[in-house]
């Protein structure tokens, strides 16, 4: 008698180990997807930061006038930071990209004194570039504002299909999570539902009857939400370690997001598969329980 309750308690914690380990898995799929879509938005900001904007200055310029312009700029809320460069390094720069020196063949150096500023990701964006340009073109001494238009489309509109399908993805993943774990508690529950049974014919309400359900499914769910979060930390150390420019791309906040989303998501998957699971023994008749 004895065996046979040791063999039966161990088919129990085998049952609850399995359950936990597959909706673990079905998290941690779910938190690597959200975690890829904080990647690529970090990436398209980072690309953003660092492209490039030209402020063209007027002749003779000073320097007192220059480093004044510099401070206006760098006060402005759409720069993130700028740099100064001299009609001399811009001609070296000429002499690098073309081979020889422009000066020689002109008779004059065709370079100008500008400004290299680097915008803040959210405003480097058409929209905001027409902004963004009457304000710096309003500057004293500003000449033009120069930048590849090309090239910020093609980040612009890389993002929007990138998070289009990152979003299809997501809403696919959650409904295959949803299922999987529906499945995976229906069987643990599957086991009980002669409990269910009973406790209906006595007269316990349903809110009743799915209370402790819910909450041992719930605190499995945290479980796995927990488990989940530790397989990503770990990928995300290797990562680390393999390249280093993740650092670079992900934020402290972007991580805290996708740990809170993964726990969230475990708490409200397991609540309402359980409401589920628990309500289609519910509804059966006592009939029906024993060809199932």
């Amino acid at each position: 008698m004895a065996k046979k309750h040791k063999i039966s308690r161990l088919t129990i914690v085998n049952a609850k180990i399995t359950s936990i380990v597959s909706v673990t898995l079905v998290l941690l799929l779910m938190g690597l997807t959200v975690l890829t879509f904080f990647m690529g938005k970090g990436i398209s900001s980072y690309m953003k930061e660092n492209m490039s904007f030209s402020v063209m200055l007027s002749e003779n310029v000073s320097d007192a006038e220059i480093s004044s312009l510099r401070k206006s700029l760098d006060g402005m809320p759409f720069v993130k930071s700028s740099l100064f460069i001299s009609k001399e390094e811009a001609k070296e720069q000429l002499i690098q990209d073309l081979g020889e020196d422009p000066e020689e063949l002109l008779g004059y150096n065709p370079a100008t004194d500008c400004i290299e500023i680097y915008l803040h990701s959210n405003y480097a964006n058409s929209d905001s570039l027409v902004y963004v340009s009457e304000q710096i073109k309003a500057q004293t001494n500003v000449d033009d504002l120069l930048y590849r238009q090309e090239a910020l489309d093609l980040v612009n509109d890389n993002l929007t299909k990138i998070s289009t399908i990152l979003l299809a993805l997501s809403l696919v993943l959650l409904f295959i999570s949803f299922t999987l774990i529906r499945n995976t508690i229906r069987l643990s529950i599957y086991s009980k539902r002669f409990i269910i049974n009973t406790m209906r014919l006595v007269g316990a309400t349903n809110g009743f009857i799915r209370k402790p359900f819910i909450l041992r499914n719930i605190v499995d769910g945290v479980i796995a939400a927990l488990l989940a979060n530790v397989a990503i930390v770990g990928l995300l150390y290797y990562l680390s370690i393999q390249y280093a420019d993740i650092r670079i791309v992900l934020q402290t906040n972007d991580l805290i997001y996708v740990f809170v989303s993964v726990i969230v998501l475990g708490v409200a998957i397991t609540y309402v598969s359980t409401i589920f699971a628990v309500n289609h023994y519910l509804r059966m008749k006592t009939n029906h329980l024993y060809y199932i």
